[in-house]
């Protein structure tokens, strides 16, 4: 019943799907790090400088040589993270969701380990975009008094705009990515200035759809996540994993190839995440569904991102 080692080994093409459509919108990560693929384990960050804002000199004699440019720019190492995970089902629990119409098991093992394998990515990309160390000192601000969003003397919408000028003025491209902290979307959905922008109705509820409008970010998300629970179910004390900050970035969502521009990228070796083959263990009666993901989110170098510390 039991398979050998190198069969184990074998991708399975069912559950690797689900894995790699697998989506929650509790985690965010991706909305400034997209995905890219690499076909290795190390390597170094495709970087980016200001080339295309340099002044050239673009006029040539026929028959003499074209001037030339590099396209990006081989910056810091990089070395993708090995994460694995298998999920369990014991041979009684899958008996016995044969008897209800609509439990897979197999289905709900995967999605367990991947939930699991997107938190600790979470984690992570919350962690770098969060650390003030990792920006110039033109690309953060830390609020304090009248200027937190929490304060209802306070004006968001105006500040946004300076922060996004910042950024624009660092790589000359506005932001088109964000991600609010819980606490931040808090502050900021119900500040008056902000609600006095959308409506006379004060009570009117300011929507995700509304801010990307009004600070034009077209992706825009709130992080929600929180960390890990101890021994006894509690939430650690670090709380939500993105704090109390918001960041923007200006982000290659979407792209498939790591030569964008981005503010940062999730490099993930190509056909990541995926599952191996099923395999039962005797010892504990239980199916197992193998699940690895070698992946490491990192920042381009591009000077494209603002963090905005202490909103709330």
């Amino acid at each position: 019943m039991a398979l050998n080692p190198s069969e184990a080994r074998i991708i399975n093409p069912i559950l690797t799907n689900l894995a790699q459509g697998y989506s929650d919108p509790e985690f965010v990560g991706f909305t400034l790090f997209p995905p890219v693929p690499v076909a290795v384990a190390g390597g170094q960050v495709l970087e980016f400088g200001k080339e295309s804002f340099r002044r050239h000199s673009t006029a040539r004699a026929p028959g003499t040589e074209i001037k030339r440019v590099t396209y990006g720019y081989l910056g810091k190492p990089y070395a993708l993270e090995n994460h694995a995970i298998a999920g369990q089902v014991p041979v009684e629990t899958q008996r016995d969701a044969k008897a209800v119409p609509g439990i897979d098991t197999a289905a709900g093992a995967a999605e367990l380990a991947m939930k699991i394998v997107r938190r600790g990515l979470e984690v992570q990309q919350a962690t770098v975009a969060t650390n003030a160390a990792n920006y110039g000192n033109n690309n953060k601000i830390a609020l304090t008094g009248a200027g937190k969003f929490s304060d209802p003397a306070s004006t968001p919408i105006l500040a946004m705009d300076g922060f996004r000028e910042a950024v624009r003025s660092s790589c000359g491209l506005y932001p088109n990515a964000g991600v609010f902290s819980a606490l931040a979307w808090i502050a900021f959905k119900n500040n008056p200035s902000v609600k006095a922008t959308l409506s006379d109705n004060r009570s009117r509820t300011v929507t995700l759809a509304d801010a990307r409008d009004l600070l034009q970010i077209p992706n825009l998300a709130i992080g929600t996540a929180v960390g890990y629970v101890d021994s006894a179910d509690n939430f650690n004390a670090n709380g939500d994993l993105w704090g109390n900050n918001i960041v923007l970035g200006v982000t290659a969502l979407g792209s498939k190839s790591n030569a964008m521009p981005s503010y940062g990228y999730t490099y993930t070796m190509s056909g990541h995440p995926a599952f191996f083959n099923p395999y039962y263990d005797p010892g504990t009666n239980s199916w197992v569904y193998p699940a690895v993901y070698e992946r490491i989110p990192v920042l381009s170098g591009i000077a494209s991102g603002f963090l905005v510390q202490n909103p709330a």
